[in-house]
């Protein structure tokens, strides 16, 4: 193989030429600080302004609804410790629901809130597929609850949860609704009004933006308690200096994904399924994770029994095939992570997970050179663990 093959997009997309020369300018000629009076902060500003209303309209809500942030971490961070702490001192409700097959960024966040804050965490059942049902949320809902948190679609086996349906029943009980679509905002339609949801958090590196910058679509009248604080920024929201050539970034990768995002889906999916299809024929012992169908549309995840998913990714690597076995962040853990256990796998099968999503520059025939090498290297990856005695004990 002449060039290795990236199939881990999930993880990180690279930045697209037309988002990079949307950002130039402004790194050394509208350089100023939005916050100047003088001409080059009004210059600054007004560019700051420009990809806020740009956002605002590809989410259908107003400019002064969208916060930017350094990530999309950092937007589910704002969204529950700011909706959390605002709710509870409104009303005093102090319960959060989530699932464990939310990203770390929401549920660490959960649990900190819990641990040092008082809170309670309840979390939400979901099925085999890692979907949170409609019936498991209105199970859960009591008059303690001020926040619930289901992410869009998940970032490591997939599967698009029903979020507007979700909204809608905390809608009804006067719940606030939160959800992570920083996988999603990629492929689905990430208009709120139809969405139904209170809070939404975005990253541009997901969808051929630049890293270190995010965003939180905020519904006006929701409750936020900042927690960064200092100068006025966002709205008195998120303190700090914008960084503008991030959010110009962010601003014109999310309009060319809304602008090309049924070509990019109708080419990807035909690819992610004839991954999908030729291992489960080829390879023995081997799941796929996730919905076979409310799934993301470059979106192919895997559960091989008895293989080490770590092992079997230097395997690829070594190959020529850049993988991943779940979210980014669990990158050198040897223990299958809490979004994967969440689908009922026992040890012996969680700890064989592999990602492998696709991007706009995929091809039909790397996939080939894919599906033809991976049962090979899936076989080393198991015979790998079998030297090991009491691996799957540890």
């Amino acid at each position: 193989m002449n060039k290795p093959i990236y199939f881990d997009y999930a993880a990180t997309t690279p930045v697209d030429l037309r988002v990079l020369k949307a950002m130039l300018p402004t790194f050394s000629e509208n350089f100023g600080n939005p916050s100047s009076v003088h001409r080059f902060g009004q210059r600054a500003e007004a560019a700051l302004e420009t990809a806020r209303e740009t956002i605002a309209a590809t989410l259908h809500c107003d400019p002064d609804e969208v916060i930017f942030t350094s990530c999309g971490s950092e937007s589910d961070n704002l969204a529950l410790r700011g909706a959390a702490f605002a709710q509870r001192e409104k009303t005093g409700a102090n319960q959060i629901l989530c699932s464990r097959a939310e990203h770390p960024a929401v549920t660490k966040t959960a649990l900190q809130l819990e641990k040092l804050h008082g809170f309670q965490v309840e979390w939400l059942a979901v099925d085999a597929t890692g979907m949170v049902r409609p019936s498991a949320l209105e199970k859960a809902l009591c008059e303690k609850t001020a926040l619930v948190s289901v992410m869009y679609a998940n970032n490591e086996f997939g599967t698009i949860n029903p979020i507007a349906e979700l909204a809608e029943i905390c809608r009804e009980r006067r719940v606030l609704f939160h959800s992570d679509a920083v996988q999603a905002a990629a492929y689905l339609d990430v208009d709120v009004t139809r969405l139904g949801v209170d809070l939404l958090a975005l990253g541009a590196h997901k969808f051929y933006g630049p890293k270190g910058v995010g965003a939180l679509y905020v519904r006006r009248g929701t409750g936020l308690i900042p927690h960064l604080t200092g100068g006025g920024q966002e709205f008195g929201l998120r303190a700090g200096t914008q960084n503008i050539p991030l959010i110009v970034g962010l601003a014109e990768a999310l309009h060319l994904t809304v602008t090309e995002r049924e070509a990019r889906s109708a080419h990807l999916r035909p690819l992610r399924d004839k991954i999908i299809g030729t291992v489960l024929e080829t390879i023995p012992e081997a799941q796929l994770s996730g919905h076979l169908e409310a799934r993301l549309p470059n979106h192919a995840s895997f559960i091989f029994k008895n293989a080490d998913g770590n092992s079997l990714l230097q395997l690829l690597d070594a190959a020529g095939f850049a993988c991943s076995s779940g979210s980014a962040c669990k990158t050198g853990n040897p223990e299958p992570s809490e979004a994967i256990t969440s689908l009922g796998f026992c040890r012996e099968w969680a700890l064989g997970s592999l990602r492998v999503t696709l991007g706009a520059s995929s091809t039909a025939e790397e996939v080939e050179q894919f599906v033809k090498k991976l049962p090979e290297l899936v076989a080393k990856a198991r015979g790998l663990l079998n030297f090991r005695p009491g691996a799957l004990e540890e």
